[in-house]
Formats: structure tokens, C-alpha cells, sequence
């Protein structure tokens, strides 16, 4: 019986690199993403299981996942969907803040509670996170939501690390790198299938010994 891997966000950039790469290494691969039609036509040929029309800031859309997963194992967790916008000092935007911390924090959290009987002893869970979500790193300012909910979301997986210890489940923060993504305007260093490799790598080497850790795709500690 193959592996099983849920991967939010699984239409586009990151999400779908991962999709294909487990898609590829023979896993079965559950893709849940907010939009479907042509935005997930590659997942849909690439997913064992399809689940469209989530949006991870909502609690029924998140129950609805929990049912339509009844009974099936995760051996793997991916938290990826995410949102990058800016803001400027002065003339700062609460609501994209508010938006920020509800996708990159809160949504994950509520992801991996909500589906907590289907991770057995033995899973995973990766928080895909930003080194921009470090204090210590933080030399260059600005980005208010992006950097708050990403240090949020390093806290709330540091907490699951260790709250999930005892049931055998090991829980990673790891940056992607700068990815030549949507976020960014694809103007990144690496792309989405190099930043993909790395990710799954990171997650290979997890083990309950260094759960709760953040990493770099590259293998790179990185700071909190």
C-alpha cells in the first residue's frame, strides 16, 4: 500500500512541484486547493484524490476535508498554501494583515487539529513557512503580515512539535527558498521543482529526535 500525502495549495508554484514530486516517487497524492477548473488541471491528472473548493481559512471547508478523509491515513501533512502581500509604514492595511495571519498561521493550525485522527504514529507534518517569519533574520523591515504570520506559524508548528511528540508524529517549519513562483512575480532564485526537491529531502530526514525544527530547503538551520 503506497504512502499517502496531503498537500494544500496543490494547484500552482510550490504546492504542485510537491504534488509531482511525491506523484513521481509513487505516493498517492491528495491535492486540496481553494480553486479548481484550469488552475487544477495538472493536479488532476496527477492526484490520486482531488479535493476542490477548500478555502483553509474557513471552518466548514475544513470539516467538510475532515469528511470527505474519513477513515483514510496521512502519512504526510504539507501545509502550503500561503499569501504574500506588502504593506508600508504609514499607510499600513489591517485587513491584509488580518488576511496574512488567517491564511499563513491560523489555517495550517486548524488543518492539522482538524485532521489529527487521521495522522497515525508515524506521520509527518511540514509547515511550509518563510525565513522571513524569523526575528533574528529580520534586517531589512517591512512586510507586516507576511513576516507576523509566518513567526506565528513557526510557533504554533514549535507547539505541535511538541504536543505531537507522544502520538509518534514529527512536525518541520521549512522555508522553501525564493522561489520562482506567482508570489514573487516569478522573480526568484530557484524554481519550484529545485525548491520541491529540497522540501521533500528536509522532510525525509525528520524524525522525532529534531521535530519541531526550521530549515532552509537547502538544509540550512535557520534561526527563530
Amino acid at each position: 500500500m503506497s504512502s499517502s500525502v496531503l498537500i494544500t495549495g496543490a494547484n500552482r508554484g510550490v504546492g504542485l512541484a510537491l504534488a509531482r514530486h511525491y506523484h513521481a516517487a509513487g505516493w498517492a497524492v491528495i491535492g486540496v486547493c481553494r480553486s479548481g477548473g484550469e488552475e487544477a488541471a495538472e493536479l488532476r491528472d496527477i492526484a490520486e484524490t482531488l479535493i476542490e473548493g477548500i478555502d483553509v481559512t474557513r471552518k466548514e471547508d475544513v470539516t467538510r476535508l475532515k469528511q470527505e478523509l474519513a477513515g483514510r491515513r496521512l502519512d504526510l501533512l504539507i501545509n502550503n498554501a500561503g499569501l504574500l502581500q506588502d504593506e508600508v509604514l504609514g499607510e499600513l492595511d489591517f485587513d491584509s494583515i488580518r488576511t496574512q495571519m488567517e491564511i499563513n498561521a491560523y489555517a495550517p493550525l486548524r488543518v492539522t487539529e482538524t485532521l489529527l485522527d487521521n495522522l497515525g504514529e508515524g506521520a509527518k507534518v511540514a509547515n511550509i513557512t518563510s525565513r522571513m517569519g524569523s526575528i533574528a533574520d529580520n534586517d531589512s523591515g517591512g512586510r507586516y503580515g507576511y513576516r507576523a504570520s509566518k513567526a506565528a506559524l513557526n510557533a504554533f508548528g514549535k507547539s505541535l512539535a511538541v504536543d505531537l511528540k507522544p502520538r509518534g508524529i514529527a512536525v518541520a517549519q521549512i522555508h522553501p527558498g525564493y522561489v520562482q513562483t506567482r508570489m514573487v512575480n516569478f522573480g526568484g532564485m530557484i524554481s519550484a521543482e529545485e525548491a520541491a526537491t529540497g522540501i521533500a529531502q528536509r522532510i525525509e530526514a525528520l524524525t522525532l529526535e529534531n521535530s519541531g525544527g526550521f530549515w532552509h530547503s537547502n538544509g540550512e538551520t535557520l534561526p527563530w
